[in-house]
């Protein structure tokens, strides 16, 4: 479990596919990340909770599936570019953010970026089957980032979205500094909001 809190920022060094398999390994450098990770180890990436499959220094080798290169922004890294980093929560550790778990559910775009003294307002667009977990006052992380909703689209307008503000801490310590208009972000929405979904499916004997 990762809590939305960036502990750093790392860059990407290669990303090869593996032959023969709908997979992909991406070495990141992780300063200060590395150390204690150790072999199996869980780090987020952008969001994304990806699994330690080698180490070497302050070089990560982290294996990629095909639904994660697919679903999440990963499979579009270039070399050199940074992202953010979280190592998962220790038990009794505190929580800072809100419960990330790593399993991106799906990605989002920049639809608008604009200063508001000390802070940047950013508007992003999402899917319609996204955007009905995400409410005004709510969590979502948004590239690994722990965000709180500050305005979110009206259930019947044709294009969804929602908006954070950010502050110039974040800004400058996470890849959100960097955003802009057109830029594909990962999302995971709050879990809360899909397992109450999945109850009140069940509570009408499943036929919703």
């Amino acid at each position: 479990m990762f809590t939305g809190i960036i502990t750093g920022l790392g860059h990407v060094e290669e990303m090869s596919e593996v032959s023969g398999q709908d997979a992909a390994i991406l070495r990141i450098s992780a300063p200060g990340h590395a150390a204690d990770l150790g072999i199996g180890g869980s780090l987020a990436v952008n969001g994304v909770c990806l699994t330690a499959t080698a180490i070497n220094g302050d070089e990560v080798d982290l294996d990629v599936m095909g639904e994660s290169l697919r679903l999440t922004t990963t499979g579009g890294l270039a070399v050199g570019q940074k992202v953010n980093l979280e190592r998962c929560v220790p038990a009794g550790g505190r929580l800072d953010g809100h419960v990330v778990q790593g399993h991106v559910d799906g990605t989002g775009t920049v639809l608008e970026r604009e200063d508001e003294g000390n802070w940047v307002r950013l508007r992003f667009g999402l899917e319609r089957e996204l955007a009905r977990y995400v409410a005004r006052k709510g969590s979502i992380a948004v590239d690994g980032v722990s965000l709180t909703v500050t305005t979110v689209s009206d259930a019947a307008e044709d294009e969804q979205y929602f908006e954070v503000g950010v502050i110039p801490t974040t800004l400058r310590e996470t890849v959100l500094g960097q955003r802009q208009p057109g830029d594909a972000v990962n999302l995971e929405v709050d879990v809360m909001a899909k397992y109450a979904e999945r109850l009140a499916a069940f509570s009408d004997g499943g036929r919703r």
